[in-house]
C-alpha cells in the first residue's frame, strides 16, 4: 500500500508582488465607481477632502490679511476709493466688484440647474448649463484682469501703493490672484466635463460627476463671498 504524500504548500508570492498588487487594487478603487463610507462615491469623497484642505489655505490667507491690516501703523487704503470706477463724470465705488459678485452668484444658480438636469439624465441641458457657468467664470476672470491692470497703472505693487500701507498690494494680489487661479481652473474643469457629458461618456456610470464639479464651483463662489466681505467691505 503506497503512502499518501501531503501536497506541497502553495508558494507565497514575494513581498514586492503583494505590494504592487495592493497599489493596483487601491488605484482601481479610487478610479472606479466604488463608494466610501458605504454611501459616498470615491470622487465626491476626494473632492470634499480637497475642498477641506483648500479651506485651510484660504482661511490662512484671510487670517494673515486681517492680522496685517490690524497691526500696521500706516493708514489702510479706503476700498471705496481704490476700487471706484469713473463713470459719467463721477466715481462710483465698488461698482465693478458688485458686478463680479453678481456674476459669480448667478453662475452658482446655473451650476445648480446643471446638476439637477444631470440627475435627470438630460445630458444636453446639463452640458449647456455647465458651458453657461463656464462663460460666467470667463466674465469674472476678465473683469478681475481689468481690475488688476487698472490698479497696476495707478501704481499699486506687491511692495507698495500710493494710498497708504505697503502691505495692501501684496495682500490684494495674493488673495485675489489665488482665487482667480481657482476660477480659471474651474472654467477648464467645467468645459472638459461638459464636453464629456454631452458626448455621452457618463451614460453608463451616471452623472454624479456633474455634482462633483458643482461642489468645486460652489466652493469657489463661497470663498469669493468671504473675500468680498473682508477685503472690499471692511
Amino acid at each position: 500500500m503506497s503512502a499518501v504524500h501531503p501536497a506541497p504548500p502553495a508558494s507565497t508570492p514575494p513581498a514586492e508582488s503583494r505590494i504592487a498588487a495592493g497599489w493596483r487594487d487601491l488605484s482601481g478603487d479610487w478610479s472606479s465607481d466604488r463608494t466610501a463610507f458605504k454611501q459616498v462615491p470615491w470622487g465626491k469623497a476626494m473632492m470634499w477632502i480637497f475642498l477641506l484642505s483648500d479651506t485651510f489655505i484660504f482661511g490662512s490667507f484671510l487670517t494673515g490679511y486681517m492680522t496685517v491690516r490690524m497691526s500696521t501703523l500706516d493708514p489702510w487704503p479706503n476700498p471705496s476709493q481704490v476700487f471706484a470706477l469713473h463713470i459719467g463724470g463721477q466715481d462710483i465705488p465698488l461698482i465693478l466688484i458688485a458686478i463680479m459678485t453678481f456674476v459669480l452668484i448667478t453662475s452658482s444658480g446655473t451650476m445648480a440647474m446643471a446638476v439637477n438636469y444631470g440627475y435627470r439624465r438630460n445630458r444636453t441641458r446639463a452640458a449647456g448649463l455647465m458651458v453657461v457657468t463656464a462663460l460666467f467664470g470667463v466674465m469674472f476672470v476678465s473683469m478681475q484682469a481689468f481690475e488688476w491692470s487698472k490698479l497696476i497703472s495707478e501704481g499699486v505693487r506687491p511692495w507698495g501703493n500710493p494710498w497708504g500701507a505697503a502691505q495692501f498690494g501684496s495682500a490684494f494680489f495674493m488673495i485675489t490672484g489665488f482665487h482667480g487661479l481657482h476660477v480659471s481652473i474651474g472654467v477648464i474643469y467645467l468645459l472638459t466635463v461638459a464636453w464629456r457629458v454631452y458626448s455621452g461618456k457618463y451614460e453608463k456610470k451616471g452623472y454624479a460627476i456633474v455634482e462633483i464639479t458643482g461642489l468645486y464651483w460652489h466652493f469657489v463662489d463661497l470663498v469669493w463671498v468671504f473675500i468680498f466681505a473682508f477685503f472690499y467691505l471692511w
